[in-house]
């Protein structure tokens, strides 16, 4: 069984988190049954940008990599204090013991920013939040990586990053497609009505 932690700062988006519960979810039940993802969190109890509640089933001290196959990271906005947490010591040093076991690492959005910050992205490419005068690409410049201005998704050996909200689902499926193959990831997406 593959696990997936699905890290969490409070202020994430709720949306850019839903999609890796219900894609690694349709596979754990309707594709070839590999994956499990658990909700890490760096608080008891998370609020999302849009005020909805959420209550993490591990809590970041409590979270042991090496039992993990990848990381998902949703964005989030700064008005909700998405940084605040995404910025703390704690959560970057998980991106850090993730990259440095060579393990997937997925991002939405300005999910980047973060991995950016840890340093794992130096020198390396990479996209973030793309509209609002590129201020978040911008960021992510300044953390030294290569940014990737015209692609939606960047796939940079085991980093995946994208530029807004509407790549969600895609980013999703690229992770799965990463950890099993691309015909089971293609069944979950025909069974999700993705695929005619």
């Amino acid at each position: 069984m593959k696990k997936i932690c699905l890290l969490l700062a409070n202020g994430f988006e709720a949306v850019e988190a839903s999609v890796f519960t219900d894609v690694i979810g349709w596979n754990e039940l309707e594709g070839d049954g590999s994956t499990k993802l658990f909700t890490v969190g760096t608080r008891n109890q998370l609020k999302c940008t849009w005020n909805f509640t959420v209550i993490p089933e591990i809590h970041i001290e409590d979270l042991n990599v090496d039992e993990f196959d990848a990381v998902a990271i949703p964005g989030g906005f700064e008005e909700a204090g998405f940084y605040e947490d995404a910025y703390s010591e704690v959560f970057l040093d998980v991106i850090r013991k993730f990259d440095r076991q060579g393990k997937i690492i997925a991002s939405i959005c300005v999910g980047s920013l973060p991995i950016g910050k840890s340093g794992v992205l130096h020198n390396r490419n990479a996209t973030t939040y793309n509209l609002n005068n590129q201020i978040r690409q911008k960021q992510l410049q300044e953390f030294g990586v290569n940014v990737i201005k015209d692609k939606d998704i960047v796939v940079d050996k085991n980093i995946i990053t994208s530029y807004n909200p509407s790549t969600a689902f895609p980013v999703a499926f690229k992770l799965l497609e990463m950890l099993t193959s691309k015909e089971n990831t293609n069944k979950v997406k025909k069974l999700m009505g993705f695929i005619k």
